[in-house]
């Protein structure tokens, strides 16, 4: 499954940067998240509550922050288990470019799912997982309005 987007954010491209690397900031953003955690400069451990069309579960996981380019990108892979309800496991590369005191935030994502979840069909956990990513980005550049 693949997603794709690109969000305006009217702040500084550096203060965009510091943010996607601020725990109480992710964390404020992340649809669903009970708890995120840093367990080192680049990794989070994340407890989020979601519901995928009739299946509701908490997931588990973790994130890392990879070939990192500071401050113009890099890349995010996650993976977390719901345990009965299944996994989901992907990575996305994210670009960010100063256009004046604004920042462009642009996203590819790629998702793997199992379970029951890829028992529901791929339609549903497509719009659902694109809902997901405009509910963090939209939650994300209002934060940072400056």
């Amino acid at each position: 499954m693949d997603i794709s987007g690109e969000h305006r954010i009217a702040a500084p491209l550096e203060a965009v940067w510091q943010a996607l690397f601020d725990v109480e900031t992710l964390k404020a953003c992340i649809p669903g998240c009970k708890e995120l955690e840093q367990t080192s400069p680049t990794s989070f451990a994340a407890k989020v509550q979601l519901k995928v069309g009739p299946v509701s579960a908490t997931f588990a996981g973790t994130v890392e922050l990879q070939d990192i380019a500071a401050p113009n990108g890099c890349r995010i892979v996650g993976q977390g288990n719901g345990g009965i309800a299944g996994f989901a496991k992907g990575g996305a590369d994210v670009r960010l470019i100063a256009d004046g005191d604004e920042t462009v935030l642009s996203y590819d994502a790629k998702a793997e799912i199992g379970g029951k979840l890829a028992a529901l069909g791929s339609r549903l956990v497509q719009a659902t997982s694109r809902k997901l990513a405009d509910q963090f980005f939209s939650a994300f550049t209002e934060r940072l309005k400056s």
